[in-house]
């Protein structure tokens, strides 16, 4: 793996001479990515057995985005073997036929796997081993129909980049939004709790957004309160997440997982992200419509969000 780097390093210094300094590492790695996978040339187009073991450590977006198609390409292809991830995976690798749940935290330090075709962010996502994951296919059901559509609101309240919470729906903006469309749809709004996922290393807040929900805008549906009924008898929150998701196809999310997941389910995904390396990568743009040919439509503020729910919704 130095060797690789150093090489990668060598062609950035020749190929990428003005690109900021902060960016030139995410660079780097996708061209270790791509020279990683020559070693498994033979393996992967001739001999086409099963022998692959894909095991993920990382943040829930990086494992939606690169290690979960790159499993499901390697199923299609004949080559997997086996998976290995964290609790409330087996319904994403629901194409597995040996997965196993033995990781307890992700960690950014998980994301660096340069056995996948790319880490986090990148200049290339014309990815050759890599395959959109039916999802929403898989987990469409009779149970979660309503009289109106279903507009699904996935937000979060977490620390970000080891600082406060950057990217979220405030309570006001909140307001706006539903009252601007309760009228249309069935709300649905989900902010995950640390008892119902994996934690990774950011702090999850409270933003009082419950109890403000429940007396302001009784009309939306709590996530939260559906899987506690569980009418599909779903085995955890995550596999709850994905048959609800799998009914809708008009989100409203923001930067993170909670983005890459509905981002999963076609339709239109409002995504919500002030900062980030996806605004210099053009991650909205170029990689979260090849997850299921979803219309993206991306708000680097909550003015903007507001204008996009007014001109999508």
């Amino acid at each position: 793996m130095f060797v690789l780097k150093k090489a990668a390093s060598f062609i950035i210094a020749l190929r990428y001479r003005g690109i900021p300094a902060k960016y030139k590492y995410f660079y780097r790695d996708t061209i270790v990515c791509k020279l990683n996978q020559i070693r498994y040339f033979f393996k992967d187009y001739m001999l086409k057995k099963p022998y692959k073991v894909i095991s993920f450590e990382g943040e829930f977006a990086a494992e939606l985005q690169f290690a979960l198609p790159f499993a499901y390409w390697h199923y299609k292809n004949g080559t997997l073997k086996a998976t290995r991830s964290f609790a409330q995976t087996k319904e994403l690798y629901f194409f597995s036929k040996d997965h196993e749940e033995i990781f307890t935290e992700r960690s950014n330090e998980g994301n660096y796997n340069f056995e996948l075709p790319r880490i986090l962010y990148s200049q290339d996502y014309h990815m050759k081993k890599w395959l959109p994951v039916p999802l929403k296919s898989i987990y469409q059901n009779d149970i979660y129909h309503f009289d109106k559509p279903m507009l699904i609101i996935a937000n979060k309240f977490n620390s970000e980049w080891d600082g406060p919470p950057v990217n979220f729906i405030g309570l006001e903006l909140l307001h706006t939004i539903i009252t601007q469309l309760n009228g249309r749809y069935t709300i649905i709004y989900n902010r995950p709790q640390p008892g119902n996922i994996v934690n990774d290393n950011s702090a999850i807040y409270d933003l009082q957004d419950f109890e403000w929900l429940t007396n302001t805008h009784p009309e939306v549906l709590l996530l939260d309160h559906l899987f506690r009924e569980n009418k599909i008898k779903a085995y955890n929150f995550n596999h709850f997440q994905l048959c609800v998701y799998a009914n809708c196809s008009n989100f409203i999310s923001v930067h993170g997982g909670t983005a890459t997941l509905a981002s999963y389910f076609g339709g239109k995904n409002l995504i919500l992200s002030k900062q980030g390396p996806e605004h210099y990568f053009s991650c909205f743009k170029k990689l979260y419509p090849q997850f299921s040919g979803a219309a993206i439509y991306h708000a680097a503020s909550d003015e903007e969000l507001s204008d996009l729910v007014n001109k999508i919704f």
